[in-house]
């Protein structure tokens, strides 16, 4: 694992900048977090937080193949607990001059998860993921016998739109918050919306819909299968 950001001990002609960085990082926290929970102002306050971070080159950077899916996840993590502490014991608003270190060492071991995960995968495969066309296949298609399926696919339908945790509306095609997991597990239940057609809604391609799919929508369909028994 690589890291890309240059640290503060090595350029120690930056040191002022550097604190002044983490200081203006730490007032716009403090004024997002007094901002209502769930308000309008809150999540573009958040979306400043982000493009600030980003922006710095501060944030951990790899070349593995699931970094984006690690910092997917390091950014939910981070939405549910800047202002108050829904999975986590402190809030990163707590963390003062602190915050991208707290935040870059979660990314760190989702990180070590999805190379664990890669890891298992390689020595086991529960289920296929493709046909013989090629074509992807649906966990809900495979685990749902010919006579169960209309009450598993309202089952489906239901825990999608209700959505209780947040995390399929959360997670979404990178620079494309209107393209979440919650959005296109609904277009893609039976009967499903084509990708040409919901690509050429969305402006996007193809692949970007579909890979999105493979790597976050079609991993929390299985962990729901999973709960309810029926993989």
């Amino acid at each position: 694992m690589s890291q890309s950001v240059s640290n503060a001990s090595d350029r120690p002609e930056d040191d002022s900048v550097d604190a002044d960085w983490h200081q203006q990082l730490k007032q716009l926290v403090q004024e997002v977090c007094q901002c209502p929970l769930n308000s309008p102002q809150r999540r573009k306050g958040f979306n400043r937080i982000i493009r600030m971070i980003q922006q710095s080159g501060k944030l951990w950077r790899a070349a593995e193949a699931y970094y984006e899916d690690a910092l997917q996840d390091t950014w939910l993590h981070f939405s549910r607990n800047l202002c108050e502490a829904t999975t986590a014991e402190q809030p990163y608003c707590s963390e003062g001059c602190f915050i991208m270190a707290r935040l870059n060492a979660y990314l760190k071991r989702r990180l070590q998860d999805y190379a664990t995960r890669a890891t298992q995968e390689r020595k086991q495969r529960v289920l296929p993921t493709q046909s013989l066309e090629g074509e992807g296949l649906d966990p809900v298609e495979q685990i749902a016998a010919p006579e169960d399926a209309p009450s598993l696919l309202e089952e489906v339908g239901e825990w999608v739109e209700a959505d209780k945790s947040g995390e399929l509306g959360c997670t979404h095609v990178r620079g494309r918050p209107d393209i979440t997991c919650q959005v296109l597990i609904l277009r893609r239940l039976p009967p499903e919306t084509p990708w040409k057609t919901l690509a050429a809604e969305f402006g996007v391609s193809v692949s970007t819909l579909s890979g999105f799919y493979e790597k976050q929508c079609r991993p929390r369909l299985q962990q729901f299968g999973q709960s309810q028994g029926y993989l």
